[in-house]
């Protein structure tokens, strides 16, 4: 059996570099924690950037998907299957809206998300043929196709890719006058993670998405809702817009909807948003599969109790009571965050994001940095208070080493 070492070794050797992982080899893992093929346990607060929201190894989903495993598993939308209606129906419900286009990453859900708005700009709103605007937040991350990648502030993310896709313009996040000022008749939607996750969990300050909201409807102007990481119990509700009780035009699910077994990504919409497609004119081969379908399914019926986003609040005020502690004691600048996600910005001084988790990794918490200076703590939703404090322990002693 290799060693960790071995497995990373070729690992590197066989693989392109675009990740940076930390050094660990995982061989299984159950609810919140991971076990590596040493044999040894970590406790995971980061749940695959909220992929596995309900932890891993969950027997329902897996459940679901090994009876449907057992049926069919694709059928491509070249034929209607038996899960593929009750899906849509379903996932709308939970959306408060109409239709579904299921997709497959949430960046292919993204690009469905474009193309829907420059289709509605110009066959609904008028606006003239190539003239199609979107407007998009600083230090955004909405995935890594070119097209996406157009429209991104992170030059690690964005170098190197162009030529660029045009059509977009980028306005600081939390800026309403700036967004406002952005808007012409040209304007299609404007497209926002009501919460950004990349960028260090960046909340931004109360009333800042309804000011969207009122703006995009005042200018017929859609606005789309990126809740890849955000939504789906991650922050105490079932979406983080609820927070401010906005409703987007457009929900952009992903992640957590295929319960970390099966990739899962869908738009949401209006009949009168997503009735702009005909046959032919968008698709995905695997997107809506019957398995995709079962899975998400059992992920709807999960958060339809209510239970997952009640422990995402409950946890999560525990969570950033804890960490706030942390904050003016030296080694923690500022947290910021939302039900069961944290940012947390580390003092220079005290080491960078990536020190700081692989300080934890070496007691048994598995975090990951970005953008240098912060860790992010997401864990599933299913973690028990105990762990989570287990874990919060952990990083109070990486801090101080």
């Amino acid at each position: 059996m290799p060693t960790s070492a071995s497995a990373i070794a070729s690992a590197e050797a066989h693989s392109a570099h675009n990740y940076h992982p930390l050094p660990v080899v995982v061989a299984s893992a159950q609810g919140a924690w991971m076990t590596d093929i040493e044999g040894r346990r970590y406790l995971d607060m980061l749940a695959g950037y909220s992929a596995l929201n309900f932890g891993h190894g969950n027997r329902r989903l897996i459940d679901a998907a090994k009876a449907q495993l057992e049926r069919v598993t694709l059928t491509s939308r070249a034929f209607h299957h038996d899960r593929f209606a009750d899906f849509c129906t379903r996932l709308a419900e939970l959306c408060g809206m109409e239709m579904v286009l299921p997709m497959n990453t949430g960046a292919e859900a993204v690009e469905t998300a474009v193309k829907t708005a420059r289709k509605w700009g110009y066959r609904v709103k008028g606006v003239p043929d190539g003239q199609a605007k979107i407007i998009v937040a600083g230090n955004n991350f909405h995935g890594r196709t070119t097209t996406i990648v157009s429209f991104s502030t992170d030059q690690e993310a964005r170098a190197d890719y162009g030529p660029y896709t045009p059509g977009f313009e980028i306005v600081p996040y939390g800026d309403l006058a700036a967004l406002e000022a952005a808007m012409t008749d040209d304007t299609v939607a404007v497209l926002l993670e009501p919460i950004q996750g990349e960028a260090g969990v960046l909340v931004p300050q109360s009333g800042y998405l309804a000011g969207v909201r009122e703006l995009t409807r005042a200018r017929d102007v859609l606005f789309i809702a990126d809740e890849i990481q955000s939504g789906l119990g991650r922050t105490g509700r079932t979406f983080a817009c609820e927070h401010e009780g906005v409703v987007p035009d457009m929900y952009i699910l992903g992640k957590a909807l295929g319960g970390g077994v099966v990739p899962v990504s869908a738009v949401v919409s209006s009949a009168a948003v997503l009735g702009v497609f005909a046959p032919g004119e968008h698709g995905s081969t695997f997107g809506g599969n019957p398995l995709a379908c079962a899975v998400a399914l059992e992920v709807i019926a999960m958060l339809d109790t209510g239970e997952f986003q009640q422990r995402a609040a409950e946890l999560g005020e525990h969570l950033h009571h804890e960490l706030g502690l942390l904050v003016g004691g030296g080694a923690v600048q500022a947290v910021r965050g939302r039900g069961l996600w944290a940012g947390v910005d580390i003092t220079p001084s005290h080491g960078t994001g990536r020190e700081i988790s692989e300080r934890l990794m070496t007691r048994g918490v598995l975090v990951k940095d970005t953008h240098g200076s912060t860790i992010r703590l997401a864990p599933p939703l299913v973690i028990s208070k105990e762990d989570l404090d287990w874990g919060l322990d952990r990083l109070r002693a990486a801090l101080a080493a």
